[in-house]
């Protein structure tokens, strides 16, 4: 998770606002970059959580060189979908659910509803799953059951207690974890030709285990949770600039603020996918070229990063705690995101008060759905499923849920009664489509494929 300090972000709010005429010095060119990251980045980061990165390592130990592609053609669809639910929340001023309410019938409106809420719930008890069995690589003694209690109430406490951003600045280091994987591809004997030709060179397969891996890989990368996690951050950070006040009314928005916000999604979704690909290429070069094609525990998934350490005594351990601090800090970063998406979704449904910019008090039932979130996704974890195999599961269904979330995206960005002068362009219309029918075909491939 990429944060900066406070008063960086406050020289970023100060140059996006509007009607400044006064003219300022040149910033260095660190500065002009970092001004432009807000919730782009923010989401991006987030899309890597522990699901994706079980999806993506098994990927690699599966079907090898079979699946760099993937990474390739899922950033410029993924690009497309979150800048236009930025769009949205950026012209509208509202949430995607508000939206929806007040365009759509409500026999549109509760389906959508419940579909992102049940996937994210779905994504939260696999992440809790799956921190708890990362736990007890550390600590094996230690229940799973217990580990899991243990980081749902924390979860809670943190979220309810202490504000988001703050929240977050506490645990960016953690998010460093995810490197291990940059660093960890240079150390091992990856055919980097190989890799890169493999990039560019789709290759697909009409097995049922090929289109389980392929959907669960589009769902990990474009996440229902994404579409509202963004547009309702977009209108905090409007809020927070001031380009919105807080009781509601029209943003004051600009074609200069959507570039900055575009170029911010970019580099949140090139960040996700860039890491994305790294993983999945030491899965193929440590699992699959070793002949370990399935992943079945967390043990296993942590011996992606034993070359890493290799040199280092207890070179096991060291790279069984790499891996669990991520699994852990991703997790614990990850997981308000999730909550946090339901709970704005759940929230601009019923006209509740919404926010993480507000106290518990000021919006006691959008933090409710948050307890309540996180609870329900603890409860899974108690059905006696595998947490890995729960981790991929979840990526399947996320890949499912999100096609008619996207087809409803593409129809409301293209409302000009809806964004007016900032509907979708036919670039955007062109890979919204494209995502569309993508996801959507190999959504029915794979549930033809167990008729």
């Amino acid at each position: 998770m990429v944060q900066f300090p406070d008063e960086i972000i406050h020289e970023a709010e100060q140059q996006k606002e509007l009607g400044t005429t006064v003219k300022k010095k040149r910033p260095k060119k660190i500065s002009r970059l970092l001004r432009l990251l807000g919730p782009g980045i923010v989401t991006g980061a987030a899309d890597d959580d522990p699901s994706g990165i079980a999806t993506y390592s098994q990927a690699g130990a599966q079907f090898g060189f079979t699946i760099p592609w993937t990474m390739l053609f899922t950033l410029p669809l993924m690009t497309a979908v979150q800048e236009a639910c930025m769009r949205i929340g950026a012209v509208t001023g509202k949430g995607l659910a508000a939206v929806v309410r007040e365009h759509y019938p409500k026999k549109i409106l509760y389906p959508v509803v419940f579909l992102v809420v049940a996937a994210n719930t779905l994504n939260i008890g696999s992440d809790i799953g799956a921190m708890a069995a990362s736990t007890k690589l550390i600590f094996p003694t230690l229940p799973f059951s217990l580990l899991a209690v243990i980081f749902a109430l924390l979860i809670i406490l943190l979220e309810v207690l202490i504000s988001y951003r703050t929240y977050i600045r506490i645990l960016k280091w953690l998010s460093l974890a995810l490197f291990a994987y940059f660093i960890t591809a240079f150390m091992i004997n990856v055919p980097w030709w190989e890799a890169i030709k493999a990039t560019f060179t789709p290759r697909i397969e009409l097995s049922k285990s090929f289109l389980y891996i392929i959907v669960a890989i589009f769902g990990t990368t474009i996440s229902p949770y994404l579409f509202f996690w963004q547009t309702s951050n977009v209108v905090e950070d409007e809020i927070a600039s001031k380009r919105l006040p807080q009781r509601g009314g029209v943003p004051k928005i600009s074609k200069a603020y959507l570039k900055y916000l575009r170029i911010d999604t970019f580099i949140g979704m090139l960040f996700s996918n860039v890491t994305a690909w790294f993983i999945i290429v030491v899965g193929a070069v440590v699992f699959h070229q070793a002949g370990t094609l399935n992943i079945e525990t967390a043990a296993d998934a942590a011996k992606a990063l034993e070359p890493l350490v290799q040199t280092f005594p207890n070179a096991g351990f060291l790279a069984k705690m790499i891996f669990a601090v991520g699994i852990i800090g991703i997790g614990l970063q990850s997981i308000p995101v999730l909550a946090g998406s339901s709970a704005y979704a759940v929230a601009e449904t019923f006209n509740w008060r919404e926010g993480l910019y507000r106290k518990f008090k000021q919006s006691r039932n959008f933090y409710l759905v948050i307890v309540f979130g996180t609870i329900a996704g603890l409860l899974f974890n108690f059905l006696g499923f595998n947490p890995i195999k729960a981790l991929v599961f979840t990526a399947v269904f996320n890949g499912i849920a999100a096609v008619p979330l996207i087809f409803l995206i593409m129809r409301i960005a293209g409302r000009e009664d809806v964004m007016g002068e900032y509907k979708s362009g036919p670039l955007s219309k062109t890979l919204l489509g494209i995502a569309f029918v993508v996801m959507s075909g190999f959504a029915i491939a794979l549930l033809a494929s167990f008729i």
